[in-house]
């Protein structure tokens, strides 16, 4: 037993002397021009790989701890499973490059010239769950709601973990330095039932662009009754909030139109070069 218990706390010597030696060695950074495929990235060297612009969709879903607290294990479980793999497949379906799931919501990251597309995975999530879910939703007397934040900024990316141990699969995942996964994170954290947060980076390049389907609605109620075009964004002072490396985020609530929404959403992917 003795001699387990050494040979145990020898292992983990090991491991500490082993990261030690990583870390003194340093590290190189490549520089990649797009979000790299998953089963290309560096796994067992110190390369991270450097993106530039890339944005992050975070997509959380609204009052889960309260949620799982109050409801049974087959209703947290279908409700979860309804509402994440509704997310993934809607980033995956307007071009996401990554996606990873997190407990009750999850993010995609998109190259800069998929800003757009991104913007549109948001809206479109946000309407299933305004208009659809709540629908199918109401049996159980459930009230599905989603918060979500968007950011733009360089990330780092390399996998960590182990190749294979003991005959099970990978035990290894992709890492993400740097703030958009971060700073869309708590974006989205902020948000209240449905609302869409957005960095000034991410609004000064929709400002630059000037596109009027981006920054105003068609002013449609659902039934198509129309109250003239009105502006979508609302600034949002963040300059208490030293979490945050900008000063200014934008607010939106709402989803797509019913009688324009088709229209707008083309549109605004089209916006992508």
């Amino acid at each position: 037993m003795m001699q387990n218990s050494d040979q145990f706390v020898e292992g983990i010597l090991e491991i500490v002397e082993e990261a030690g030696k990583k870390y003194q060695g340093g590290v190189s950074v490549e520089r990649k021009q797009f979000i790299p495929v998953t089963d290309s990235m560096p796994l067992e060297t110190n390369v991270w790989w450097r993106i530039d612009d890339a944005v992050c969709v975070y997509i959380d879903m609204k009052n889960s701890t309260k949620l799982s607290a109050q409801e049974g294990d087959r209703v947290t479980a279908k409700i979860y499973q309804y509402f994440t793999e509704t997310a993934v497949r809607i980033l995956n379906h307007f071009g996401a490059s990554y996606i990873d799931v997190r407990g009750d919501g999850a993010f995609g990251l998109f190259d800069r010239n998929k800003i757009y597309h991104a913007l549109c995975a948001v809206i479109t999530f946000k309407t299933i769950i305004f208009h659809e879910m709540k629908d199918v939703t109401q049996g159980d007397q459930l009230m599905i709601e989603s918060h979500a934040g968007m950011d733009i900024n360089t990330v780092l990316v390399k996998r960590i973990g182990i190749r294979r141990a003991e005959g099970q699969s990978d035990k290894q995942n992709e890492v993400w330095a740097g703030k958009p996964v971060n700073m869309a994170s708590k974006l989205a954290s902020k948000g209240a039932g449905n609302e869409l947060y957005i960095s000034d980076r991410v609004f000064n390049i929709f400002t630059k662009d000037n596109s009027e389907m981006v920054m105003k609605t068609c002013g449609c109620a659902r039934g198509g009754q129309s109250a003239g075009k009105v502006d979508i964004w609302t600034a949002i002072d963040l300059q208490q909030e030293p979490i945050f490396d900008f000063k200014t985020a934008y607010k939106m609530q709402n989803t797509w139109c019913e009688e324009h929404g088709r229209d707008f959403c083309v549109g605004i992917i089209n916006l992508d070069k």
